[in-house]
């Protein structure tokens, strides 16, 4: 292993860049769509201050038909619009609009999770002391939820990279990429090894600091 590490170094640190720009911008969708989608999937809910069961139903229906359908068959399906939105249906940039629509529907439910762990309390204390929509939300319920948010981001973003892996269908590279063409096509089984634990490294450290942050910010 340690002669493949030697010998496909430059590509490895490639692919780990590859990596990293696909994840990390399926990551920044997952938060800046994600959350404000989930927070809405929650309001929506029967029972809740806002509730709105057609919306609800038609959100609902949107992630769950996202996230049920199979991440390869996505891709494909989604060529058009990436070929629209990016100009192209090939390369890493491209390969990270189907990342950014599955991490926007997995992350907000998870979102929605979190939130509906938050004691209905805090909602009726935050209303009784005339907070607006945006104290509500922001120094109420993301404060609260906090801890679950925080985990819920690092599960998902651990998913992230597990979808990235199936990327070079459409030319994405990445580190699962980089393990089929350079291992199991050139029948190394070294290199295959090498990215392995690559990624089990990559999945450690994400799990290690999001469960790290999520204990520090939990306050209960």
């Amino acid at each position: 292993m340690w002669d493949s590490m030697l010998k496909y170094q430059e590509q490895m640190w490639q692919s780990i860049g590859e990596t990293f720009v696909m994840v990390g911008i399926s990551v920044g969708a997952a938060v800046l769509l994600g959350l404000p989608l989930g927070t809405l999937l929650y309001f929506c809910r029967k029972g809740q201050l806002y509730e709105n069961r057609s919306l609800s139903l038609t959100l609902n229906s949107i992630v769950n038909i996202i996230r049920s359908f199979p991440f390869l068959l996505l891709v494909v399906a989604l060529i058009p619009v990436t070929r629209f939105l990016v100009g192209t249906a090939i390369g890493t940039v491209a390969a990270t609009v189907p990342l950014s629509v599955v991490a926007v529907a997995y992350y907000s439910r998870l979102v929605e999770q979190s939130l509906l762990e938050v004691p209905k309390g805090t909602i009726e204390a935050a209303l009784s002391m005339g907070a607006s929509k945006f104290e509500l939300i922001f120094k109420f319920l993301y404060k609260e939820a906090r801890s679950g948010l925080v985990l819920g981001l690092t599960a998902s973003t651990i998913s992230f990279i597990s979808f990235s892996t199936v990327m070079g269908v459409v030319g994405g590279g990445g580190v699962g990429d980089f393990a089929i063409r350079y291992g199991y096509q050139r029948f190394e089984t070294e290199v295959m090894a090498y990215a392995i634990v690559v990624m089990i490294v990559l999945v450690q450290i994400i799990q290690f600091t999001g469960s790290t942050a999520a204990r520090l910010l939990d306050k209960r």
